[in-house]
């Protein structure tokens, strides 16, 4: 019995000893776990507010803020295990092999995720904008996980990938508060170009958002075929007008003054001569 009692106290003694060896480690891994949930949840509330406030989808911005709280939860966890003196070594080997392969299978639908992720976090549009990418232009309407939806200005409903989009030129023309416009056209050569310069600034001046800083650029070009040929370019506020009016505007005054002050915009046009004959044919017997 004496026996049986002294193993047992040498066993308790030795478990003991090893657990004051390991619990200096034990409790450091364990505040490197709480600190990692703790920072989980800050960083994650983080990136949901920045998303809210880039007016991100609502279920895209839950879906992120959780793969940023779990991606920061499982490093914390490999650091703790890391510290007691666990060798993770084969587990990130096993992880990494698992990630290459579910990457190249679907190597298509995480190109259009990480796409859309940069494209919530660089923000190079937002919902409503105006944009042109990959051939198509209209309404930005959604971006998603996946692709980005568009409505075109003839109504319809188009979703590119975001793997497309993020890797094509884009024009915002909605990001833009000033745009320039350009009119080419020609006015007959009995005109009087000084009168023709002043009465085309007054006509662009007045259309509506219009704006006089930068000034209108007015150019005499070239001396076409039948016309001198004029090259206008002016600029406009997004805020005030829209491209088309500012074009249609421009367009519409500077007929109307022209016409008021008899200035022409020849055609082209072309002069047939026929050249008449008094030859007369002999008669036959």
């Amino acid at each position: 019995m004496d026996g049986f009692m002294e193993n047992i106290r040498e066993a308790f003694a030795d478990w003991w000893l090893a657990l004051s060896e390991s619990a200096p480690q034990a409790i450091i891994a364990l505040l490197i776990l709480v600190i990692g949930i703790y920072a989980a949840r800050v960083f994650s509330s983080l990136a949901q507010r920045g998303l809210r406030y880039r007016k991100a989808d609502a279920e895209i911005t839950v879906v992120l803020g959780r793969i940023v709280q779990w991606s920061i939860i499982v490093l914390g966890l490999l650091m703790a295990a890391q510290y007691t003196g666990l060798d993770i070594t084969a587990f990130l080997a096993g992880l990494g092999i698992i990630g290459f392969t579910v990457g190249f299978a679907l190597q298509d639908v995480s190109k259009n995720f990480v796409a859309g992720m940069l494209i919530l976090i660089q923000q190079p549009f937002e919902l409503g904008d105006t944009i042109q990418v990959s051939g198509f232009t209209g309404t930005v309407l959604e971006i998603n996980l996946r692709d980005t939806e568009m409505r075109t200005g003839d109504g319809l409903r188009v979703r590119i990938p975001n793997g497309d989009v993020f890797t094509s030129p884009i024009i915002n023309y909605t990001g833009a508060p000033k745009r320039r416009l350009q009119l080419r056209f020609g006015v007959a050569y009995d005109s009087d170009l000084d009168q023709v310069r002043q009465m085309s600034l007054e006509a662009l001046a007045s259309v509506k958002g219009v704006l006089q800083d930068p000034a209108i650029d007015f150019r005499f070009e070239a001396f076409g075929d039948y016309s001198i040929q004029v090259n206008v370019f002016y600029w406009y506020d997004e805020s005030q007008t829209s491209y088309s009016e500012a074009l249609d505007g421009g367009m519409r005054k500077l007929k109307a003054a022209f016409d008021q002050a008899g200035i022409k915009i020849p055609a082209p046009h072309q002069t047939i001569k026929l050249a008449a004959t008094d030859k007369t044919e002999p008669l036959s017997d």
